[in-house]
């Protein structure tokens, strides 16, 4: 089965990829979840969450936000064995972000009980939090949730341990997949929340990925770096940078699979969370705060930086995201926003499309069929590519993907401590 999981066009399943379970419930091999609710959110709300490799001699790979202002979850997880991690604490409700030294004895606090509820030690688990800045994580709540939440370990917890780390999502994000190598076959699960606060160099986000596939420690960095720079690192809804993003991939090596350095096996496990990345970054954009529409801006033509610069300005843009709201071909705000980033330099022979409809060529408009363009930016994904006409000896290419900007975002954010 390929499932419902790849449903962006822009994210291609490889063929040796299936989807074992779209409800993500089932973990692979060696791994369990749970979840509980510890009184930090709403009554009765899941809101910690608890994942266990069982593996002894499990490896793994974390990325982290890279803000000025680190969350007290994010500079504890940094201190432990980054590369051999058996367990992972989640909570929602507050980020025990900006909360000073009382915030780092809660998070380690809760690394502490999160070692002691699953009898491994404190040094091999990362803790994660989200939900608002400024409010010190209750160490006792999450205590108490943690040790619920270990009588309620299970190798189907996929789904509690999403929604414990749900704020604002409209709905949770996780899939468990099935991987075809040269050398046999492994699973791939995740876990992932996200919605506002999204910009690239992460976003108020946190991801989970467990396999039951042996990698190398050196390897499992690789892989979830490269792939974080394809996924995570590629996503805006609002341009604002978190403080607690978090992206951890462990490994328990259960299946006797071994994926060995430069071979073809390696290849096809990173096509896979290459795959499983992009879509879930995919799926936060889509579920930015009262998104109706995601885009994909496109932008060749400049060196790196410039190239980057741009997109960002384009996604970023709050009339480009307006405009994409209510499905409004408008392409002079694209203009407009790469002519602002690349200010007093010469005339740039601009190149614009909207869903392959060219509307500017050499910086001039171009005729084109109206009504096209119309139906094509009323889906509920739209393409914008923008050529710079710089120097051609510089040929860098980036992409970005973006929500809209809607009415329901401004209400969304003017009520989230009230």
């Amino acid at each position: 089965m390929s499932g419902e999981f790849f449903a962006s066009r822009w994210v291609q399943r490889p063929s040796h990829v299936e989807v074992a379970d779209a409800g993500g419930a089932a973990l692979p091999a060696g791994f369990r979840a749970g979840g509980a609710a510890a009184g930090l959110k709403y009554e009765g709300a899941l809101d910690v969450g608890l994942l266990v490799c069982d593996a002894e001699n499990a490896v793994s790979a974390a990325c982290f936000t890279r803000s000025g202002v680190l969350a007290a979850p994010v500079v504890v997880t940094q201190r432990a064995r980054l590369d051999a991690l058996r367990v992972v604490a989640a909570n929602s409700g507050t980020a025990n972000a900006a909360t000073g030294g009382p915030g780092l004895d809660a998070a380690i606090a809760m690394q502490a009980a999160a070692g002691a509820a699953a009898g491994v030690p404190a040094d091999q688990v990362a803790v994660a939090s989200t939900g608002v800045i400024g409010v010190l994580l209750d160490a006792e709540l999450v205590a108490a949730g943690l040790a619920r939440a270990a009588q309620a370990l299970r190798a189907d917890g996929g789904v509690e341990l999403a929604e414990a780390i749900m704020t604002t999502d409209a709905f949770p994000k996780r899939v468990s997949l099935q991987v075809t190598l040269a050398s046999g076959t492994v699973r791939l699960s995740a876990q992932a929340k996200g919605a506002g606060m999204i910009e690239p160099a992460f976003a108020t986000m946190l991801c989970f990925v467990q396999t039951d596939a042996a990698l190398r420690p050196e390897t499992a960095e690789l892989l979830l770096s490269v792939c974080v720079q394809r996924s995570f690192d590629r996503i805006s809804v609002d341009g604002q940078l978190s403080t607690n993003d978090t992206a951890i991939l462990m490994c328990s090596g259960s299946s006797g699979v071994r994926v060995e350095p430069e071979t073809e096996d390696e290849l096809r496990f990173g096509e896979a969370l290459d795959a499983l990345l992009r879509m879930l970054a995919i799926m936060i954009v889509r579920d930015g705060e009262g998104a109706r529409r995601i885009g994909r801006i496109v932008v060749r033509g400049g060196d790196g930086e410039t190239v980057e610069r741009c997109a960002r300005a384009v996604a970023n843009s709050p009339l480009v995201k307006t405009a994409l709201h209510g499905a409004d071909p408008n392409w002079g705000r694209i203009a407009q926003a790469i002519g602002a980033t690349l200010r007093d330099s010469a005339p740039l022979a601009l190149d614009i499309s909207i869903e392959g409809i060219l509307v500017c060529s050499g910086g001039a408009a171009v005729a084109h069929d109206a009504d096209a363009l119309s139906a094509a930016v009323a889906g509920v994904e739209v393409e914008y590519e923008v050529g710079l006409g710089l120097d051609p000896a510089h040929p860098a290419e980036t992409e970005l993907f973006f929500s809209d900007l809607s009415h329901e975002y401004v209400t969304i954010n003017a009520e989230y401590t009230t």
